[in-house]
């Protein structure tokens, strides 16, 4: 079999995201839900040179493809998944959903550039938000173009629109820690996450007394639903 029909296509990182997502429970769903906190694309040699990326600083937002590579390799192909948008209750093919599942487990999420830090020639990006845990590999970086990626009339099948954001109201407890970690906007950037309900879509369908952690930062966020409102109880520093 010639190299063009194989099967097998070797994909390299050429480098990693610094996001403040601990884990996959933390991350939003879509990268474009999240203003606050610190995002920052590192590159590996050759691929942090900067000659790589003159004329970048000209785009406001750029194309992310990376991969997600806390899905195992094993797991077998799975054409039909739940969407959270649909509650969780109702299959939708993965080639019209955005579910991590996927056969190359290759996602794509376009950020705000916010800076490009040039430190002896060795180039990283500064980023406003993204879907993404903290150490995902980038597989490739493009700009977008307005007159070619923005489709107003676009039509958006069952998610027309965004979701519906969460009251999320802190204890005097909880305030205090987050002042004395020192983390910039780290209170708001809770508060985004929780705002798009974290929780699997079958326990968000429905209320319940559970207390629930979110890693953030190296903090274990514990939290809680009362009477539709989400409540930050606490923080608790991870162990390192």
């Amino acid at each position: 079999m010639s190299s063009s029909n194989s099967k097998e296509i070797a994909v390299k990182a050429i480098g990693y995201i610094e996001t403040p997502f601990d884990e996959k429970f933390a991350v939003p769903r879509q990268s474009s839900l999240i203003s606050h906190g610190h995002f920052e694309i590192h590159f590996y040699p050759p691929y942090d040179r900067e000659e790589a990326f003159a004329g970048i600083d000209g785009f406001s937002h750029l194309w992310i493809s990376f991969l997600f590579d806390r899905n195992s390799d094993d797991e077998e192909f799975r054409p039909m998944v739940r969407p959270p948008r649909l509650g969780g209750n109702e299959y939708k093919g993965v080639f019209a959903t955005r579910s991590p599942f996927r056969p190359n487990r290759l996602g794509l999420s376009v950020v705000r550039l916010k800076k490009v830090n040039n430190v002896s020639g060795h180039v990283s990006l500064v980023v406003e938000g993204a879907d993404m845990v903290n150490g995902t590999p980038i597989v490739d970086i493009k700009p977008y173009i307005c007159f070619v990626d923005s489709v107003p009339d676009a039509v958006s099948g069952f998610a027309p629109e965004a979701p519906k954001m969460q009251e999320v109201r802190f204890t005097d407890l909880a305030l205090r820690q987050i002042e004395e970690t020192g983390i910039a906007e780290f209170g708001n950037l809770i508060e985004e996450v929780l705002a798009q309900d974290p929780r699997p879509a079958y326990r968000a369908a429905h209320s319940d007394d559970r207390i629930y952690g979110v890693g953030l930062c190296g903090h274990d966020v514990k939290w809680c639903v009362k009477d539709g409102t989400f409540i930050v109880l606490r923080l608790e520093k991870k162990n390192d």
